[in-house]
């Protein structure tokens, strides 16, 4: 394995799920939720993107850290993390370095497929400057490969072949 290899499976500590929300339908308000059940190739259970299975966008993640740094980027908005229209905030770890890895999630395991950009309608939602704003913190996106609960304080952590 070459050393940039090794280095991207270094992290100093595991992530942790601080929020989770649900779409459960088209224009349909987040649901908060402590836990949720994730399920092989549909997504969180209850949520909108579980409704067509085999797609790389079944569950989207959201830095935790980040959202005080769009908030400062808005000065004359406000929004919450379920306005943002994420699954999971988490904090603790680089999100933007788990691209393309095997993650586990409190019982779940989850295949990070890419980047969750801002579309479009961002704006219409929350607010002039918002697509921007996001632009780069914008979350990741992840096809469940294991069913498994996952749950508020549970860890993120890489799953390296053995």
């Amino acid at each position: 394995m070459q050393k940039v290899e090794q280095l991207k499976r270094h992290f100093p500590q595991p992530g942790k799920v601080e929020w989770i929300g649900i779409r459960p339908g088209k224009g349909l308000l987040v649901e908060e939720l402590e836990a949720v059940e994730a399920r092989k190739d549909r997504g969180l259970e209850g949520d909108k993107a579980g409704q067509r299975p085999g797609g790389k966008r079944q569950v989207t993640l959201i830095q935790f850290e980040y959202l005080p740094l769009v908030q400062s980027l808005l000065p004359d908005s406000e929004f919450d993390i379920a306005g943002l229209r994420r699954n999971l905030g988490v904090s603790g770890i680089n999100l933007n370095a788990l691209k393309d890895q095997r993650i586990q999630i409190g019982d779940a395991i989850l295949q990070v497929t890419g980047f969750c950009h801002p579309c479009g309608k961002i704006e219409q939602q929350l607010g002039y400057g918002v697509f921007n704003a996001l632009r780069g913190h914008g979350g990741l996106t992840a096809k469940v490969e294991g069913s498994g609960r996952i749950a508020i304080g549970d860890s993120v952590q890489v799953v390296y072949p053995t």
